[in-house]
């Protein structure tokens, strides 16, 4: 086997360790023995988190993929970025049961536990349901489309 300067091996993608060492490991979460691999911190590295995106956007480039599924929720953030990076749509897969209900609001307080200063939320598509402003704690919501209806009825 032969390393590199960098510590890759040969022939190995040299972004791969810094890639792996932008990955937290938390050990024995949620239980005892399991070793956590919290992507949270690769996401707040641009390069890495670019790196990532861009080894796979590479591999399938030319292999005529039309479609990139990504399983909620580190699905949801890799999978887009390399759907639009080759050109293709994307479809996320969720849990049954799992929609986004109280979740603004849920980040709005926990971004603010954590000190940040939550200046505006922002949907792609409106809430129908106008309980939801009331539940943001009076931050301002911009919204790019408001909900359309179903041709047809349904």
């Amino acid at each position: 086997m032969f390393v590199l300067e960098n510590g890759a091996k040969k022939g190995e993608d040299p972004r791969l360790q810094a890639i792996s060492q932008a990955i937290r490991v938390v050990p024995h979460f949620p239980k005892q023995g399991i070793m956590f691999q919290d992507i949270t911190t690769l996401l707040l590295d641009h390069n890495a988190f670019k790196d990532t995106v861009d080894i796979f956007v590479d591999r399938y480039r030319d292999m005529d993929i039309s479609v990139v599924a990504g399983v909620e929720a580190r699905g949801f953030i890799f999978g887009s970025s390399i759907a639009l990076g080759i050109g293709a749509k994307f479809v996320p897969l969720c849990k049954p049961g799992k929609l986004p209900g109280g979740t603004l609001s849920a980040a709005i307080r926990l971004l603010e536990l954590a000190g940040a200063e939550v200046v505006e939320c922002a949907c792609v598509i409106g809430l129908s349901d106008l309980k939801v402003r009331s539940k943001l704690n009076g931050k301002p919501l911009y919204i790019l489309l408001e909900p359309r209806q179903p041709e047809n009825g349904y």
